[in-house]
């Protein structure tokens, strides 16, 4: 009997069954920013050889007489206030800021698909202790959390940066699980599964959360843009990363009281942050419309 029910059973629908693909191949809002997100990981990856095209390529090579220099020769984005090329430290702060969203991002989606599974499929009680908890994390003011908690750990570095902000920003993401399975866990796949007699894990690895977590990775693309803005704001506020750490919100921090007399050491760094956040958003929302049928 339980051979008959798996042969007639329909099977998971898959994001490829769907056609993502086709229908992202397709759009210029997905080339886009994956083509300037791809430059930007080059950069992060190789900061070294890129700071060294324009440059002089060391971002601590600072020299008091080229002072707040403008953009020109050997300088393109020119100098700050201690005379190091900003060039340099744009570019190398590219790997710090992505790092601080990847990384934070990764640690949300962890603990989001643990705690969002367990309480959208399991539902009940757990359901409750899961939703009350996150309720907790996203009634406490998230910014004022943070600086808190970053001021009283000393010195951060970019790790404990991201674990500072993934700890604050999770629930938001966890209840985006929660829905997208709860959502799933009623299909007739997932009855069939269990008629079967699929245990619980299986049920969720091979059923549920494949079919789930579309939505949630297109959200992520989005997030990790926030975090980047997130980390780049407290930085700003002084609670965040410090000299001798190279990253765009020091920059920004940094240049904030000379706006007026040297506008290029805000301009440069707040225009990659601008188009890292536009392009991660851009994708997220890109991916998000192909994942909704209505979208296409």
């Amino acid at each position: 009997m339980s051979e008959m029910i798996a042969a007639t059973a329909p099977d998971a629908p898959t994001l490829v069954d769907r056609g993502l693909w086709s229908v992202l191949r397709r759009r210029v809002t997905f080339w886009a920013p994956v083509i300037v997100l791809a430059v930007l990981g080059l950069i992060a990856l190789l900061p070294g050889p890129i700071a060294m095209l324009f440059g002089g390529g060391d971002p601590r090579a600072c020299d008091l007489v080229d002072s707040a220099l403008p953009p020109g020769p050997g300088h393109p984005f020119g100098t700050d206030l201690q005379g190091c090329d900003i060039y340099a430290n744009v570019v190398f702060g590219t790997r710090t800021s992505l790092s601080i969203g990847l990384l934070t991002t990764a640690l949300c989606l962890v603990v989001a698909i643990v705690l969002g599974t367990i309480a959208g499929y399991a539902g009940g009680v757990v359901d409750t202790v899961i939703s009350r908890l996150t309720d907790v994390f996203l009634g406490f003011p998230f910014i004022l959390g943070a600086i808190i908690v970053l001021n009283s750990l000393g010195k951060p570095d970019p790790v404990l940066v991201s674990l500072v902000l993934a700890f604050f920003s999770w629930p938001t993401m966890a209840r985006l699980v929660r829905g997208a399975v709860r959502s799933v866990r009623g299909n007739d796949y997932v009855r069939a599964a269990s008629v079967i007699g699929l245990s619980h894990v299986q049920i969720v690895l091979r059923h549920v959360l494949p079919n789930a977590i579309g939505p949630v990775l297109a959200i992520a693309a989005t997030f990790v843009g926030s975090v980047i803005v997130a980390e780049s704001t407290l930085t700003f506020l002084g609670v965040g990363l410090r000299a001798p750490t190279i990253s765009w919100g020091l920059q920004l921090a940094n240049a904030q009281s000379y706006v007026g007399t040297a506008p290029h050491m805000l301009l440069f760094p707040a225009l990659f942050l601008s188009i890292t956040v536009l392009a991660l958003i851009t994708l997220g929302d890109t991916v998000r419309d192909a994942l909704d049928p209505k979208g296409r």
